[in-house]
């Protein structure tokens, strides 16, 4: 082998940039090693004719996390990003055309909510109060811990969560605590789409993701959410990390207990005293290292919806959308066992509108419009039942009935080109393993310490980041999975900050 860094990271997503940051800050050697020509990983971007996409995250939510993770870097997001508050945060639009905007203006949400529900504004404190105490506790008793063994997780100190946080409870019959209306019961846990779940199965923990929404705000970042991306890789040069893009790790050469290093496309080596894999968790242990059986019980497990993406240029504003526009079926249980039980398509599925042209102007010619457009499916089936161009057909098609209802027609002939994404593309891009564009799904059974762990039971200086590993999917806790991992590598090495 040739005379590599001291440490290799696999794959250029925000968990491997965070990582990769950290450790090069404490004076160690870095290489970053991204089998595509950027880094990003999923949170990845693409231009066209004028008009600018992001193809993974369309929003920054949890801000604070953002806040201390750059901070720890060494960095102000404030002064690397020019982040602009989205309030209201959401239009949610109903079957028949009825909407409901999410603000943190709270007389607002008393006017819709009392329209929709008598009575129901009261039951929201009450659900913004729990969401307070679940993201509080979480964060600080979940999220930024490291459980490296299982006398960490289960513990007497730990006990209290299955109270405090509801984990046992699922996240939609526990909304009927605050809610009678079904609409408002779907408002307030769709977020749980973030992390690739259905509300139906989702811990009731998860109202933390409504209460962060409301309370800490929702934010664009102008430029798009790429902005972060290159506010990362901007911090990990300046501390000398070095980035190798067009450069696939074909394979993880290991010796006993030890990682020696990678192998990457057309042959070359290149050791390291230490690995941290950045890639898809399941692919890695599928594709990268030796079969020991991990990889088998890693595919077993439960893993994420995934979605149909359409990314539009128009030739004429569509004015009638405004930043973020979510279309919300009536039949929201039937949607999600359409997605998560069947791995198919709604017949009038649930979709998301985004037009980032309207937080900045930038990202559209004058005059024209940048649409996405994202609906919700079932992940790959590995039976081969599912018919992707029809799937894909489909999904335009309920994308336009959708604007239909806002008085949106005709805007087919208005396109001047279309990229798309199915879960295909979505494996393909960026080896995800069943097209799951959240990893892992988050599950009680695959949270917390019972989530894939940040290093390798067996090759001790081979760790992992990224969204199928603790704590879970997200750019914020990506950049949080990142600082960990740096802490635990250097704590097990005994790399004193030079």
């Amino acid at each position: 082998m040739t005379k590599g860094p001291s440490i290799i990271v696999i794959g250029a997503g925000i968990g491997g940039i965070a990582a990769a940051a950290h450790l090069a800050r404490r004076g160690l050697q870095v290489t970053v090693y991204e089998k595509n020509g950027r880094p990003g990983g999923r949170c990845d971007r693409f231009s066209q004719e004028g008009h600018s996409f992001d193809t993974g995250p369309t929003l920054l939510v949890m801000p604070l996390v953002y806040e201390a993770e750059f901070a720890a870097l060494g960095a102000s997001l404030h002064e690397l990003l020019d982040l602009r508050r989205v309030d209201p945060t959401y239009r949610l639009v109903f079957d028949d055309g009825r909407q409901l905007a999410l603000t943190s203006d709270l007389k607002a949400m008393e006017e819709q909510l009392e329209a929709i529900e008598p009575g129901s504004f009261a039951g929201f404190l009450r659900y913004l109060e729990e969401g307070h105490r679940h993201y509080h506790v979480a964060m600080e008793r979940l999220v930024q811990r490291d459980f490296r063994t299982a006398a960490d997780f289960f513990t007497l100190e730990n006990l209290p969560l299955l109270f405090h946080l509801k984990p046992l409870a699922h996240h939609y019959r526990h909304m009927a605590a605050y809610f009678t209306h079904p609409r408002l019961k779907a408002a307030f846990t769709f977020q749980d789409v973030y992390m690739g779940l259905s509300p139906f199965e989702a811990p009731a923990t998860f109202s933390m993701m409504p209460y962060t929404e409301l309370a800490h705000g929702v934010w664009y970042p102008r430029g798009g959410m790429y902005r972060v991306v290159e506010a990362l890789v901007n911090i990990a040069r300046q501390a000398g990390v070095e980035f190798g893009f067009d450069a696939a790790v074909e394979r993880i050469d290991v010796n006993g207990h030890c990682a020696r290093g990678v192998t990457l496309a057309g042959g070359r080596q290149v050791a390291a005293g230490a690995i941290i894999a950045n890639a898809d968790l399941p692919y890695v242990y599928q594709q990268l290292l030796p079969q020991d059986g991990a990889a088998g019980r890693l595919a077993g497990k439960r893993f994420s919806c995934s979605t149909i993406t359409f990314f539009w240029g128009v030739d004429q504003v569509v004015e009638t959308l405004g930043p973020h526009t979510l279309f919300l079926a009536d039949d929201y249980q039937g949607n999600f066992e359409s997605i998560i039980k069947d791995l198919t398509l709604p017949e009038n599925p649930s979709l998301y509108i985004h037009a980032p042209a309207r937080l900045d102007p930038a990202m559209a010619p004058p005059g024209q419009d940048t649409l996405i457009a994202i609906v919700p499916v079932g992940h790959l089936d590995e039976r081969g039942r599912q018919e992707w161009p029809g799937l894909r057909q489909q999904a335009r098609q309920a994308v336009f009935r959708r604007l239909a209802t806002l008085g949106i027609t005709g805007l087919e002939a208005h396109l001047k080109f279309e990229t798309n994404f199915t879960p295909l593309s979505w494996r393909k891009r960026y080896n995800l393993m069943k097209g799951s564009t959240h990893g892992l799904g988050h599950t009680l059974a695959q949270l917390g310490y019972l989530r894939p762990h940040n290093r390798h039971a067996r090759y001790h200086n081979l760790y992992f980041v990224g969204a199928s590993t603790h704590p879970g999917t997200g750019v914020p806790t990506a950049l949080v999975s990142g600082r960990l991992v740096a802490e635990r590598l250097l704590e097990e090495f005994q790399v004193l900050s030079q």
